[in-house]
């Protein structure tokens, strides 16, 4: 059985009386007060999230930007200092191995991804070293992290930190101070609202948490658990990885070429792959999201079916407030992906939104 990984923040979430449970390998908060509350305060005023899926890695050395620019593909080398952007980490099929959040500091770079594939991905980081001048640390099991996203986040996080996230733009960086102990506050929108978030030394974590609380309560928000969070972020039409793409996909299946990839900065491993598919001009699948009939979502992996033909698959589904019904993502044959096309499951219809 795959180890779990547990937040830094457990024990003070079940202080609090949330219920936990595993999400892509990580155990983290479902639910605190209740559903409807924290959907309200993403939509309405402040969420507060623990972000503990992260693997935390940075990279130093002359070397560092070269070598990341080969073997990724988004430009780092535009990439401007305090500055950050989405890239994928491929193999040289085109397959996603890893999405990662890369953020340009004076002396390093700062790399996210996702810790349930943290193994694969630092060992896929350092077998492409060789002989660059490149030192890769991964220290995840130092840091940690929360966002605080919504309308009246911005609030809360100028009162918590005394940055005014509204002056940055998107995927900025910048350096903080917590106690004395330096961290970092990432421009970053996890479901379509003014947010950030914050990654902080593992000692400091549980002191940031408590007063970042304070703060979104301050506003009229809530902490959330997944629940939500998976809610907000199919409406807001976000693709999570490693839920809605992995190593199963490639990039324009995945509907991220005009998120993840450059197409002027040259050669890096599995672009051979996403540029013949560019110049072929489609895709016999790809990402969709779909409302369901029924009011339970259906699980990942459910098959989508036209009559008695599958036509794909969904990977990740939540009940939708705002929509009355459950939304979700995933993956339909290109006969049948025009936005109002109606597919069958086991337990309802499902109908491509776009």
């Amino acid at each position: 059985m795959p180890l779990i990984m547990e937040t830094p923040l457990l024990e003070i979430h079940r202080a609090a009386g949330a219920q936990l449970a595993a999400f892509d390998g990580c155990l983290l908060p479902q639910r605190f007060a209740g559903f409807e509350e924290e959907y309200r305060a993403g939509r309405e005023a402040a969420a507060l999230l623990d972000t503990n899926w992260h693997a935390i890695l940075r990279l130093a050395g002359s070397d560092r930007v070269q070598y990341l620019h080969a073997i990724t593909s988004n430009n780092i080398k535009a990439l401007a200092t305090g500055r950050g952007l989405l890239a994928l980490l491929l193999n040289p099929q085109g397959h996603i191995l890893a999405e990662l959040e890369v953020y340009s500091l004076p002396d390093n770079l700062l790399l996210l991804s996702h810790a349930s594939l943290q193994e694969r991905t630092v060992t896929t980081l350092r077998k492409y070293v060789i002989a660059s001048k490149v030192v890769i640390e991964d220290v995840t099991p130092a840091m940690g992290s929360l966002a605080i996203e919504g309308p009246r986040a911005p609030e809360a996080i100028e009162q918590l930190c005394g940055v005014a996230i509204g002056t940055l733009p998107e995927m900025a960086v910048q350096e903080i101070q917590w106690e004395g102990a330096a961290g970092f506050l990432l421009r970053r929108s996890l479901f379509g609202q003014p947010g950030a978030q914050l990654i902080v030394p593992r000692d400091a974590l549980a002191s940031v948490w408590r007063t970042a609380l304070l703060r979104v309560q301050a506003v009229g928000g809530t902490p959330i658990g997944h629940d939500a969070f998976h809610a907000l972020r199919l409406e807001a039409g976000v693709p999570w990885f490693p839920a809605d793409f992995y190593d199963q996909m490639i990039p324009h299946e995945a509907g991220l070429e005009n998120t993840h990839v450059s197409f002027n900065k040259g050669c890096y491993t599995g672009q051979e792959i996403v540029e013949r598919v560019r110049s072929r001009g489609h895709v016999n699948r790809k990402r969709v999201q779909l409302q369901f009939s029924a009011a339970a979502p259906p699980a990942p992996g459910t098959k989508l079916l036209a009559g008695a033909t599958e036509a794909g698959f969904v990977t990740s589904a939540a009940y939708s407030p705002s929509a009355g019904a459950s939304i979700g993502m995933g993956y339909v044959r290109r006969e049948h992906w025009e936005a109002g096309t109606t597919l069958e499951f086991d337990g309802g219809k499902a109908e491509v939104r776009g």
